[in-house]
């Protein structure tokens, strides 16, 4: 299963109302070239939020730690064809085991 979104991309008509509805935007104007020049990295511009440290919030569930486990190809590949969430069915299974 592709992890990749399908991007529906506007037909031209829906799209020269978008611009059309972004020039009319007075409050948030589409950016220019000069724009783009005059723009610095947010590390520059506010440093102690570039340097805060991310940190998750606490765990629902009791914690899970990482292990290195070597699988077969074909089970591997079985359990990733049924979408996301497919390291989570693996645990259920080695659980019920």
């Amino acid at each position: 299963m592709s992890r990749k979104t399908n991007i529906i991309m506007p037909t031209d008509e829906e799209d020269a109302r978008i611009n059309q509805g972004i020039a009319l935007d007075s409050d948030n104007p589409e950016l220019t070239e000069a724009d783009f020049q005059a723009m610095k990295a947010a590390a520059v511009v506010v440093p102690s939020l570039a340097k805060a440290k991310r940190v998750r919030g606490p765990q629902k569930a009791a914690k899970k730690r990482s292990v290195s486990l070597r699988l077969d190809q074909d089970v591997l590949e079985k359990f990733r064809s049924t979408g996301p969430g497919w390291q989570t069915r693996i645990n259920e299974a080695l659980r019920r085991a």
